[in-house]
Formats: C-alpha cells, structure tokens, sequence
C-alpha cells in the first residue's frame, strides 16, 4: 500500500475527559468547587495539591467510584468523548470497565497472579481458556512483570514484592482493555526503587491509555505527566503543560506550592 493510500492515524482527542463546572458534597460539606478542565487523550494529568484539597474526590468522580457513598451530590457535568457520565443510559458498571483504577495501597486478591489478573473477565463470565491465557501475558507485559512472574502465575499473589504487587493490580485494571486508568497516589505505599520502575510503566502506557495521576510528589508529577493541575480547597487553581506549571506559573499560590513555602 502506497503512503499516499494508507489511512491516517486518528489524531488524540484534546478534551477526551471533560470537566464542566463540576461541583461536589458530601452530604453538607462542599469538597469541589466550579471545575473546568480538558484533559487530552493519551497524556499523563497529574492532579497536585495539599492533602483534602479534593484531587482524590475529583478523580473518583471519573468513574463514579464516589456514588458508593450516601448522601453525595453534584452540579455541573463530567464527559467522556462527549457523553455525559450521569447520562441516564450511562450504566455504572459498564462505565468502569472503559475507566480502570488503581489505588493507593496496592491491594491483590487473595488469589494467585493468573487468577487476579482474569478476575473481571471470569465476573463477566469469560471463562475461555484461550482468552483467559492471552489476557494474562499481555496485561502482564504491559504492567512489565511477565518476566518476573511467567513462571509461578499459579502462586499465591501475596508472595510478590510492594512494587511486584502494584503492577499486578496494574496489569488486573488494564486486562479488560480500559480507555483510561486513574491512579490515586499508585507509589505512596513503595519504596524508591519500586517507585521508578511504576513511573517508567506509567509513562510507557500512555501510548495507549490517557492517564489521570493524584499525587503529592513534585518530583514525581515533572518525571511523568504531560499536564498538571493544581488544587486548593476544593478549586482549581492553575492547569497547564507540567513544564509551565512548574517552570513558569501563573498564579502566585501556584508558585508557593510547589516551592514548598506552604503544604
């Protein structure tokens, strides 16, 4: 097929996720404030800020993980690729198959590693043997632990390291083939070492998930993410390229921030 023949790639979506005046409660206590934000298609975000300044809340909104809670409520909207997640035909369940999480404390199953990985295919009742098969290496080489595991897929989970046990839960949040993976603090639990080997993966599948990142680490946020968004109290402050926000920003809370002179 000749160059001029071939189909162009489809571009990435600049506001795939779209956060549209969001505003959210727990019960009488406001957590988020008026946010408006694009976040692109196949880019790391990070969401930076002091502790209880809503970046969890906010990522939890993303998959609807905070309906679990009584008495929540909300104004303003969430999109993804241009559909609202409140959408009346929205079903939760389905929504987060497309949007996979990982959370603080890396927390495998009391399962071995094959059966962690396939669990939410055997939920859906996806029990072929072939596919279960398939779906384990290649969760499992994208989370960069194939190597480390190939041969005792059988054992117990519990049995790997911190770091091992986070790609695990990695690998089991991409199996069913996501569009995007939140991932809440995913290296506050870690040591160094097990850190950097979870920001190189992160970076390595951004080519083929868009990424949404909460964390406290400065270091961390310029080492991986493609934007930046800093919150305080409940509002976004400033959102913008990492290397601006950082090198350059625009807002003197910002500037504070990140130079340590108030957490």
């Amino acid at each position: 097929m000749s160059a001029s023949s071939q189909v162009p790639e489809k571009a990435p979506r600049p506001d795939f996720i779209r956060v549209e005046d969001f505003s959210f409660h727990y019960g009488e206590k406001q957590a988020i404030f008026g946010i408006d934000m694009a976040i692109p298609e196949n880019e790391i975000t990070a969401l930076i800020g002091p502790s209880g300044c809503g970046k969890s809340t906010l990522l939890r909104n993303m998959n609807r993980m905070n309906d679990l809670i009584d008495g929540v409520r909300h104004e303003g909207d969430i999109r993804l690729d241009g559909v609202s997640l409140y959408d009346p035909s929205v079903e939760v369940i389905s929504l987060r198959k497309r949007v996979g999480m990982v959370f603080q404390k890396y927390n495998p199953f009391a399962k071995s590693i094959y059966e962690n990985v396939v669990f939410s295919l055997r939920v859906a009742g996806r029990n072929g043997k072939r596919e279960l098969d398939e779906t384990v290496e290649r969760a499992l080489r994208d989370s960069a632990l194939w190597d480390e595991v190939k041969d005792r897929l059988h054992d117990s989970a519990f049995g790997l390291s911190g770091g091992q046990q986070q790609r695990l839960c990695i690998a089991r949040a991409i199996a069913n083939r996501p569009e995007i993976l939140l991932m809440d603090e995913p290296c506050a639990a870690l040591d160094p070492l097990a850190t950097l080997k979870i920001e190189e993966l992160i970076t390595t599948l951004k080519n083929r998930y868009t990424i949404v990142i909460v964390t406290h680490n400065m270091e961390q946020a310029t080492r991986c993410s493609d934007r930046t968004a800093f919150l305080y109290m409940g509002k976004l402050i400033e959102y913008g390229k990492t290397v601006q926000i950082f090198e350059n920003p625009k807002q003197e809370q910002t500037e504070s921030y990140i130079t340590g002179r108030f957490s």
